[in-house]
């Protein structure tokens, strides 16, 4: 999947990875225009055997641009997740502001999440920043809620929604955020 955004464009662009046992995705964004804007925002969560790759490519090619990419990944069970990024920033693309994350929150022993973020800077007067994280549910923040009357698949549940909170709240589309709250919910109960 390839989106294309002119001068002065802005686009936002969500995606789900929820429910396919083995799945690979290309989604790239190309910032062909002087002030073309790009937001990528990317929700999965897997269980089972489930084994999900995503690889995404932010390609500034004009200068003035910017970028926004955050991928959550939630996995129980021996699942999978590889996400692999890539900010590439043209000779001509002064003046660009790009920004890829990756955070994966691994709720089994079993589950492996791989992150490779990467940049690809030919310009010099550029911002570009790259990160990720992996880690499992805080044993001390389940112990908390639980000393609270909160019981342990309900404290997990809690933390799985505030673990995402913050890529929902990127979406502006009310009933897209629903239907991966909802979605990410459901796999939770499985």
């Amino acid at each position: 999947e390839r989106a294309l955004v002119g001068p002065d464009g802005a686009l936002q662009w969500t995606v789900g990875g929820l429910g396919a046992r083995l799945a690979k995705v290309n989604q790239e964004v190309a910032l062909m225009g002087q002030g073309a804007r790009a937001q990528v925002n990317g929700v999965m969560f897997t269980t089972g055997r489930q084994n999900l790759t995503y690889l995404t490519r932010q390609d500034h090619i004009a200068p003035h641009t910017t970028s926004d990419l955050l991928y959550k990944g939630g996995l129980k069970d021996r699942s999978r997740i590889v996400w692999k990024g890539m900010i590439r920033v043209e000779k001509d693309a002064q003046r660009t502001d790009a920004y890829q994350k990756n955070d994966n929150l691994v709720l089994s022993d079993a589950a492996r999440a791989d992150s490779i973020p990467g940049l690809e800077i030919e310009a010099n007067d550029v911002r570009c920043t790259h990160g990720a994280t992996a880690g499992r549910a805080d044993e001390e923040m389940i112990f908390y809620l639980r000393s609270r009357g909160i019981g342990r698949e309900a404290a997990i549940r809690l933390i799985v929604e505030g673990f995402f909170a913050n890529v929902y709240d990127r979406i502006t589309l009310e009933p897209v955020q629903e239907t991966l709250r909802r979605a990410v919910a459901e796999k939770l109960e499985l």
